[in-house]
């Protein structure tokens, strides 16, 4: 019944709160976490992180949701990615920004330049042969996929996925993984996509520190919310839950291949 918590940002916690989460790892039959990245300083205190816990598993990456970085940031992380790309286990996380995009509302907003830095962060995940982890949603996820495709990239992880049938087929068709968090209990969309796609393109996650409604309502996500994702899994996809434990399990170390 072991699981990995397949996205979280888990340099955005409080220190002491990261250490009661680490200690309570083995006891909750969490194997590992997959650390995403916020930006280049994100990015240098996960490698810290990772250093001294070995089941913390950094990816290093630009999140989107955020204002452009210039020109000579990009350069000063891309050069210091490839200094410490045998550290990482991914390029991530990394996308478009859908809902900055939407909260600014702005007809010049900049957004060729997202897509522009999103396809240098593919072109070095191809280069460095590693998997990309994706914040791509909606009518976004289709120019993702364009960018994907046109430099055939074949392991990519969308996290926290959402968009319409004929998109998520789409993923489907290339292979490509989504990942699905604890909002699977009562939000539809993730249970439309949970639906869709089959098993063994399917991950868990939390993307913690980022909170969750209903029985999760003012609790610190925690990675062992992971088990909960599995549960549902299993019911809503009929299909026995050491198999779900199993297969999710495997997906995890396979993509990211952890020993």
């Amino acid at each position: 019944m072991k699981v990995f918590d397949a996205h979280i940002h888990f340099d955005k916690y409080e220190e002491n709160d990261r250490q009661k989460i680490i200690e309570s790892l083995s006891s909750n039959k969490i194997e590992g976490l997959i650390n995403v990245s916020m930006d280049l300083a994100s990015c240098q205190e996960n490698l810290k992180i990772a250093e001294v816990n070995p089941t913390i598993y950094p990816a290093f990456g630009f999140h989107p949701e955020q204002a452009i970085p210039s020109d000579g940031d990009v350069t000063e992380m891309f050069d210091w990615i490839g200094k410490h790309q045998d550290k990482m286990v991914a390029v991530g996380e990394v996308g478009l920004p859908y809902y900055l995009r939407t909260q600014e509302n702005n007809s010049r907003f900049p957004y060729q330049q997202y897509v522009d830095l999103l396809e240098e962060f593919i072109k070095l995940a191809k280069k460095l042969d590693k998997p990309i982890i994706l914040h791509a949603v909606y009518n976004d996820a289709p120019v993702v996929c364009d960018l994907l495709e046109k430099h055939t990239i074949e392991r990519a992880h969308f996290h926290w996925f959402k968009g319409d049938q004929k998109t998520m087929e789409r993923l489907i068709r290339n292979g490509f993984y989504v990942s699905l968090t604890p909002d699977i209990l009562y939000e539809e969309e993730t249970r439309e996509v949970v639906k869709t796609f089959p098993l063994d393109l399917i991950m868990s996650e939390t993307d913690g520190p980022w909170p969750f409604e209903g029985i999760f309502t003012n609790q610190m996500t925690h990675p062992k919310m992971v088990h909960h994702v599995v549960r549902e899994i299993s019911e809503m996809k009929n299909i026995s839950l050491n198999e779900v434990y199993s297969l999710l399990y495997e997906n995890v170390r396979w993509f990211y291949r952890i020993k």
